[in-house]
């Protein structure tokens, strides 16, 4: 092949290349316009990957959790989507919680993320990918377990669940509650179970875990 078809091919593959960055910017611009910046704000906030690590070491009631909260389904434009994994430092690959969360924004500085199961959700371990061969009406709505954040900083937000009304059966619980602050920094979640006479039967007692961002 000689030196000018070369060169000419390059040129085509480099104007080929041009266009699909052109083209996938344009699109992310059309699906980030379908959001407020303060929704996008939020979803920038809550995406990364978080480490309790600190808390663990400097307070033996906590443990040594990672939690891993990373976008799927971008093309999406009814909200923004979420697959979340919570696991022991030393077993990541055994996560005892597995979730899609969907992050709208219900009113001025006012959001909702609504928590969703899946179905065998340890094949997504290592695999997110394989999330994008699945749609929400084949998710499960954990129905009264939303938490609704309200902006109280520049750049904070703070929430929880409702009054009692997240039911849950794990380890005797008849509901359980979630509060959560959100910063650039770290997400501090504190989850409990209470059973039918209000007493708390599983979660921290003192205080919430305090995720650090380690990874955006």
């Amino acid at each position: 092949m000689s030196l000018i078809c070369l060169k000419s091919e390059y040129r085509i593959m480099k104007r080929t290349l041009l266009l699909v960055l052109i083209s996938l910017f344009i699109i992310n611009q059309k699906l980030n316009a379908q959001f407020s910046s303060e929704l996008l704000q939020v979803a920038k906030l809550m995406q990364g990957e978080f480490s309790s690590e600190k808390q663990a070491k400097n307070d033996s009631d906590f443990y040594d959790i990672r939690l891993k909260i990373l976008p799927i389904w971008k093309e999406r434009t009814d909200a923004i989507w979420f697959y979340v994994e919570q696991a022991v430092a030393s077993m990541l690959d055994k996560p005892y919680r597995q979730r899609v969360y969907r992050l709208t924004e219900i009113s001025k500085d006012s959001f909702e993320s609504a928590v969703y199961t899946l179905d065998n959700p340890l094949r997504f371990v290592k695999h997110v990918e394989l999330l994008q061969d699945l749609n929400p009406d084949s998710l499960s709505l954990k129905d009264g377990c939303s938490v609704f954040l309200k902006k109280v900083g520049k750049k904070q937000y703070e929430g929880g669940t409702g009054v009692k009304t997240c039911a849950s059966d794990m380890r005797g619980a008849s509901y359980a509650s979630s509060i959560v602050t959100l910063t650039p920094k770290y997400l501090l979640s504190w989850d409990r179970g209470y059973n039918k006479e209000g007493e708390q039967v599983w979660g921290a007692e003192r205080g919430g875990y305090m995720f650090r961002k380690i990874k955006k």
